[in-house]
């Protein structure tokens, strides 16, 4: 082999390393939209779940009962979207065969049914007026169970190959939780009237706060590899989710008991929680084509290793 032959051999062999013929090193998710959308009503029901068994406790039985109605249509609305994602019933219903601690898909199937069962109970006891010893012993374990709901999602997304999400396991769960958290003080300011829905502005407000945070952190601490948070249709979601979750929250906090307000603020954060699971969902594909993203990080863990 010539000079020459070898150094071009060594050069190409570089760019292959390097670039890996531009093409992704993984597959992409094969999730639809729909998997974006539960992650908003899950995380929905969950925190509902509990602000109502809270509300209830305290004796505020009129957000107890717009919580507790809330937690039970979204989280029926949970299993119907997995379905649609899944393709037919019986995938979701195999789940439910085993259980498997080191799957955060089967004990979220688990997690949901459950949660599902003692939110369904509640809201049937609520609408219907009757049976109220059940009603609220189906609410305190809907609401035990609602943090779980809110957060496994975040632990289901970082538990992939995927980059963005699987190097963001220690936010993701955070950001989630305080998504959740604005999303269930936002439809309980959008159903209940002011003078009753004192603690769910104030847990608009603290998850607001909770969501931007962990997502700042995020990102700042992926660095490059959260690129996909600045641009694209990840991007344009992050910055809308920004937005609408600041005007919201903003709006939320100066409404005292405006009515109109209330339901304004309720309805802008609503919609930024939303966006923010997009803007997760669509991230993940973002990074999983960046053939970039799977080699770095792997290569720094070497460095990395090699320098301890």
């Amino acid at each position: 082999m010539s000079t020459e032959t070898a150094r071009r051999h060594a050069a190409g062999s570089a760019a292959t390393r390097d670039s890996y013929y531009g093409r992704p090193v993984i597959k992409p998710p094969v999730w639809k939209p729909d998997i974006a959308i539960y992650l908003f009503s899950g995380g929905l029901a969950g925190a509902s779940a509990t602000l109502a068994a809270a509300a209830r406790r305290a004796g505020n039985d009129r957000l107890a009962r717009s919580a507790n109605l809330t937690a039970g249509v979204a989280v029926s609305v949970s299993p119907l979207l997995l379905i649609h994602d899944l393709g037919r019933p019986a995938r979701f219903l195999n789940m439910l065969r085993v259980v498997k601690p080191t799957s955060p898909m089967n004990l979220g199937s688990w997690l949901l049914t459950a949660e599902g069962t003692a939110s369904g109970i509640a809201s049937a006891c609520e609408l219907l007026g009757v049976l109220p010893r059940l009603r609220n012993g189906a609410e305190r374990i809907a609401g035990g169970l609602g943090p779980l709901l809110a957060t496994y999602t975040g632990v289901l997304v970082a538990d992939t190959a995927v980059p963005v999400w699987h190097e963001a396991r220690h936010e993701l769960p955070v950001l989630f939780a305080g998504g959740a958290a604005a999303s269930a003080g936002a439809a309980g300011m959008l159903l209940t009237r002011p003078r009753d829905a004192g603690p769910a502005r104030r847990l608009l407000l603290a998850g607001a706060a909770v969501e931007e945070v962990a997502s700042a952190v995020m990102e700042r601490r992926l660095g490059e590899l959260g690129d996909p948070y600045r641009n694209g249709p990840a991007g344009r979601f992050a910055r809308t989710a920004r937005t609408l979750t600041l005007a919201g929250a903003t709006l939320g906090a100066v409404a005292g008991r405006r009515r109109t307000a209330a339901g304004i603020g309720g309805a802008l954060t609503l919609a930024g929680a939303l966006c923010r699971r997009f803007a997760v969902y669509e991230a993940g594909f973002q990074s999983a084509r960046d053939p970039r993203a799977t080699v770095e990080p792997q290569r720094r863990r070497l460095r990395e290793r090699g320098g301890a």
